[in-house]
């Protein structure tokens, strides 16, 4: 395997490792692409989000962030606020039978700004996506040398290919989330992992 290969499977096998866990990002999309709702926007917004991110990160920016401290005490009760209103609504969703069974159909266009939003918000206003990114691929990045291009390009292609999958393939899901009680379980876990993440993000700020 040539050196080059090497650094971009590295990249890969390491931005997937991060990426791949429960989080508010990956609760929205999969949420996203069960209801067909807005699917390809939100998912190209996640990743060239990550794909800039990790851009700066291997160009050294996090360096420039650690001399400001206050600046990721501030993005994490933004954050945190987010997150705590947007499980709130969820849980509401849980609260209201019928209500999580939304249709895209005449406010298709309303329906598509709100996930765009969203998703920015659920993406920039996260500290957790710059500790990992910015920070921790940054920095692994940096050992590798003249090959930390190589390295970041991997890590941006396996963010590309999770947010895809998780996305699109989310609505192979759809047959078994044909009741209201099936979405009254799913938005549940959503509200739990917001406000957790939410509580905990303001708690550590």
């Amino acid at each position: 395997m040539s050196t080059s290969l090497a650094a971009a499977a590295a990249g890969f096998g390491t931005g997937l490792s991060l990426i791949v866990a429960i989080g508010a990002q990956n609760a929205f999309v999969l949420r996203q692409g069960i209801r067909r709702d807005a699917v390809l926007a939100v998912v190209t917004i996640c990743a060239l989000s990550d794909a800039l991110l990790i851009t700066l990160g291997v160009a050294g920016v996090g360096a420039l962030v650690v001399a400001w401290p206050d600046a990721l005490t501030v993005v994490a009760w933004l954050g945190g606020a987010f997150l705590l209103c947007y499980g709130v609504l969820a849980a509401r969703r849980v609260l209201k039978p019928g209500g999580a069974l939304e249709t895209t159909g005449g406010e298709a266009g309303g329906s598509r700004r709100r996930a765009v939003l969203t998703c920015l918000a659920m993406t920039w206003l996260n500290p957790h996506v710059y500790l990992d990114t910015v920070f921790l691929l940054g920095t692994v990045a940096a050992d590798r040398g003249p090959m930390r291009w190589t390295f970041g390009l991997g890590a941006a292609a396996a963010s590309l290919c999770w947010f895809a999958a998780l996305g699109f393939g989310a609505r192979l899901l759809g047959r078994f989330l044909t009741r209201p009680g099936a979405w009254r379980v799913l938005d549940g876990l959503v509200a739990a992992t917001m406000i957790t993440l939410g509580v905990t993000l303001i708690a550590g700020a």
